[in-house]
Order: C-alpha cells, then sequence, then structure tokens
C-alpha cells in the first residue's frame, strides 16, 4: 500500500497565533512533527501543508516538501484533500498528522498505517489508555469508546460511558487525534453536510460517524501532547 501524509500547519490559531512555528527547545513545532514523520519508512511522501507564506518559507529551509494550499479551508482534512487533487501522484491512503503534535512517535505513525493497510474500515485513528482520573473528567481530552472489534461508537468531551460506580469500567481511552484515509473517501467527507453531534462536541469525526463511516481504533502506550495555547507550550518544555 501507497501512504501519503499530509501536516496540516496554519498560522492564524485564535489561541495560539504562530504556534508551528513556535520554538521547542531549539526546533520549531513544525520541524519536530514533520522529523519524526520522515523518520517512518512505510510512508512515501511527507509533505506540509500551509495558506501561510512564513510557515511555507520555513519549512523550505528545513528542505522540508511544502505545499502552499487554500486560506478558505475550515478543517485539516479539507486541507489535505487539497494536497491531494494537487498531486500528479496516486496514494492508497492518507495520514493526518496534526502539526501541533510535536512529540508524536514515529511507532504511533507506523501503528496508524498499519490499521489503515489491514482495516476494513476506511478511516483509522489511535487511542490510549486514561492513567490520570483528572483527564476523564477534563472536557479537553477527548474520549473514545470502542466495540468489540476495536471500531470507533462515539467520541465525546465527557467521561464516556458515564460511571454510575467509578471502580466499575476500567480503562477508559483519549483520543490521540491522528487520521488515516482510504484516498478515494477524501472527497466524500468534505462534502458531507454538518452533523449536529459534531457541533455539540466540536469534534470533526463526529460528522462521518453520523454519516454512516466506520472508524477502526489502534491502542497506543505512548501518550500524546498537542499544543493548543501558550500555556501547553511552557507544559511540553518540561518534558524535554
Amino acid at each position: 500500500m501507497s501512504i501519503l501524509a499530509v501536516i496540516p500547519a496554519r498560522y492564524d490559531s485564535s489561541r495560539f497565533p504562530g504556534k508551528p512555528l513556535a520554538d521547542i527547545g531549539g526546533k520549531s513545532m513544525i520541524q519536530r512533527v514533520y522529523e519524526q514523520a520522515k523518520s517512518v519508512d512505510i510512508l512515501d511522501r511527507v509533505i506540509i501543508a500551509t495558506d501561510d507564506s512564513r510557515i511555507f518559507e520555513h519549512a523550505q529551509k528545513l528542505g522540508a516538501e511544502v505545499m502552499m494550499t487554500s486560506t478558505k479551508h475550515i478543517n485539516g482534512t479539507e486541507r489535505i484533500a487539497e494536497v491531494v487533487r494537487n498531486l500528479n501522484q496516486e496514494f492508497d491512503a492518507v495520514i493526518n498528522i496534526q502539526g501541533d503534535e510535536p512529540f508524536i512517535q514515529p511507532k504511533q505513525i507506523a501503528l496508524l498505517c498499519d490499521i489503515i493497510e489491514s482495516s476494513d474500515s476506511p478511516i483509522a485513528s489511535l487511542c490510549k489508555e486514561i492513567i490520570d482520573d483528572q483527564e476523564i473528567e477534563s472536557p479537553n481530552t477527548v474520549k473514545v469508546v470502542m466495540n468489540k472489534e476495536q471500531k470507533a461508537l462515539y467520541f465525546s468531551r465527557f467521561p464516556i460511558p458515564f460511571r454510575r460506580n467509578k471502580e466499575s469500567i476500567k480503562p477508559y481511552y483519549k483520543h490521540i487525534g491522528m487520521y488515516a484515509f482510504k484516498s478515494k473517501l477524501l472527497n466524500k467527507l468534505i462534502e458531507l453536510p454538518v452533523s449536529q453531534l459534531e457541533l455539540a462536541e466540536s469534534l470533526e469525526q463526529l460528522r462521518w460517524l453520523d454519516s454512516g463511516f466506520s472508524i477502526a481504533m489502534g491502542i497506543t502506550d505512548c501518550d500524546s501532547i498537542g499544543i493548543d495555547t501558550p500555556e501547553d507550550l511552557i507544559k511540553a518544555l518540561d518534558k524535554l
């Protein structure tokens, strides 16, 4: 299976403008993500997709392959779909590697590639067992429940399932926001109408579930630290 990885990177984040260029231990955030992705042998190509000339020029200086994309995209999936349309090369699957996940591990990317290759689901993603009970209660930690075939049933910012007895249900799983798609599906996904579930939880993947697409989940033992605010960056620096 041929696999393309795309790293969407926007400059105009409302909570952290310019975060792809933020310095993390002497390297920019986007550089760290790109280097992790490039170390995964199973990926045939890795492209940074941006809508900002500053990120574009920075990526070029790193020697990374980068593509300028529209400023009108409302999410990373739309940006990735544009990249796929503009390429003169076809791929069986496309991986969306978030540009604000500088500590994503190569083995997590490789696991996701394995899942999309072996699963009958057109979408794949990852999750990790939650160790800290505070994360179960936090709306900033997206939880996922799966069926016996390890396919997603629902994602929520609230604890799911509800714990009538706090010791009765273990483990809980947090969603690691990286996706793999069968390439032929991308154009269908970006044409789907916004889902009421998506609006309620502010989670794009609920649009896909609501429209009947299955999402195969892989369980990783690696945690992931998404950077949404300058405060998140300060916490991340402590882990270097």
